[in-house]
């Protein structure tokens, strides 16, 4: 079953839905750390037919009202790959400074999409993704209660534009460094979701909060029966 238009927003099927969102920790370091949110995915227990399901996915460290995918507004591919990124999580404490690939379980999201794609008797094929990395140091004088009220509200409006599969960010390390990730659908998508009143502001205030900002566009690519994978810049992909 395709794609249905409901007005001018196309609207997707869910073969799958997800436990409901507020049957999960609001925990910042349960979410960013010991993938939390992929607790909402339904492994077809008999017992969890009695809880509550919803359409909406957490994808990022904010489990609260605004900050939810819909699912229903991805097609099939983008929702099963959106579900596996919720296992998604560092696999070292040194993510700030090292290597992107190394510093994530990426082989245990690939084998978990496969895993949802088999369920759902999906056939994937093979599809690539926008990703934006966002290396930090943060001024030891900077508002961190003025900084968080921006992330949060970016990734609002980031959320409401649409595509944004997943968004991660850490904890500053002693050296007050960072890293951030996001998973966009598409390029045009991450372009959208970068225009809002709030992203502006962010840029605007980045002098008065950060030391320096590196940012770094990759493009994720996953092959045919989610078999192979591989994370590239995105100059030397096109």
């Amino acid at each position: 079953m395709g794609q249905i238009f409901n007005g001018s927003e196309a609207t997707y099927p869910l073969k799958t839905p997800v436990l409901h969102h507020n049957l999960v920790t609001d925990d910042f370091d349960a979410l960013k750390f010991r993938a939390a949110s992929s607790l909402q995915l339904q492994r077809g227990l008999r017992y969890q037919e009695a809880a509550a399901s919803s359409s909406h996915l957490i994808t990022s460290p904010y489990n609260q009202e605004g900050h939810h995918l819909n699912l229903r507004t991805l097609d099939p591919s983008d929702q099963l790959l959106a579900k596996a990124l919720t296992t998604f999580k560092p696999n070292r404490s040194d993510y700030a400074t090292a290597g992107y690939l190394e510093s994530f379980n990426w082989q245990f999201v690939i084998d978990i999409l496969k895993d949802l794609a088999a369920a759902e008797s999906y056939e994937w094929k093979e599809r690539s993704f926008y990703v934006v990395t966002f290396r930090s140091t943060l001024l030891a004088t900077a508002d961190l209660d003025r900084l968080h009220e921006l992330d949060a509200h970016s990734h609002v409006e980031a959320t409401t534009s649409g595509g944004l599969l997943k968004y991660w960010f850490g904890t500053r390390d002693e050296k007050l460094r960072n890293l951030a990730t996001c998973i966009w659908r598409s390029k045009e998508d991450a372009r959208r979701g970068g225009l809002g009143p709030w992203h502006k502001q962010a840029i605007a205030a980045a002098r008065q909060l950060y030391e320096k900002i590196e940012f770094t566009i990759l493009k994720l690519t996953i092959a045919d029966g989610a078999e192979a994978w591989d994370i590239v810049d995105w100059v030397n992909a096109q």
